[in-house]
């Protein structure tokens, strides 16, 4: 499945949701931003907390969360620690560390410490500043995309109805000529 034909499935599916095109494209925002954070296993409570904290739609944070999946995580966290680093001054000399799923399990449950931790906090400060970010970048885009759809929607069940009508129309003024002509 292309990415395209990706897209279009979610704004499709996005559009056909109930709630105001706002909560819907906001939900989706704060599920693509909490995928900017390195707490792999909590997007999905993350997002949704933060759309119940801004009254949007929860089910689409769910959602929103497919951004950040196995084939985009090694250049989320890649861009999250560059982006933190910078904000708090860590050296850009040598290699970022090796981030590991193990490494970042540990990091979570507490096992591990010392520069574990420092790459959290590094990763953490980078996903917050990212994360606003991306919500801006997933809800102006949407909300405007659901506003579209559903106007056209509106407007074909219009067409549709107006259609509709002119073809009773007609058919009514064609039994009418027929009875008259029959007198």
């Amino acid at each position: 499945m292309g990415f395209a034909r990706l897209w279009r499935y979610l704004v499709h599916r996005l559009g056909r949701m109930p709630g105001t095109p706002y909560s819907i494209a906001a939900g989706f925002a704060c599920g693509a931003a909490a995928s900017f954070t390195p707490l792999i296993g909590f997007h999905f409570i993350l997002a949704g907390l933060f759309a119940w904290a801004i009254r949007a739609n929860i089910l689409a944070s769910a959602i929103g969360t497919v951004i950040g999946n196995p084939w985009t995580f090694p250049f989320i966290w890649l861009w999250i620690y560059k982006v933190g680093g910078w904000i708090m001054g860590a050296p850009e000399d040598g290699p970022p560390p090796q981030l590991t799923f193990d490494m970042v399990v540990g990091i979570i449950s507490g096992e591990t410490l010392g520069q574990s931790l420092e790459v959290l906090v590094t990763m953490m400060v980078g996903g917050l500043l990212t994360g606003a970010g991306v919500w801006v970048l997933f809800y102006l885009p949407l909300s405007g995309m659901i506003h579209g759809y559903r106007a056209r929607k509106i407007q074909r069940r219009a067409d549709a109805v107006a259609r509709k009508s002119a073809r009773d129309r007609l058919l009514e003024g064609q039994v009418s000529e027929q009875g008259a002509g029959s007198r």
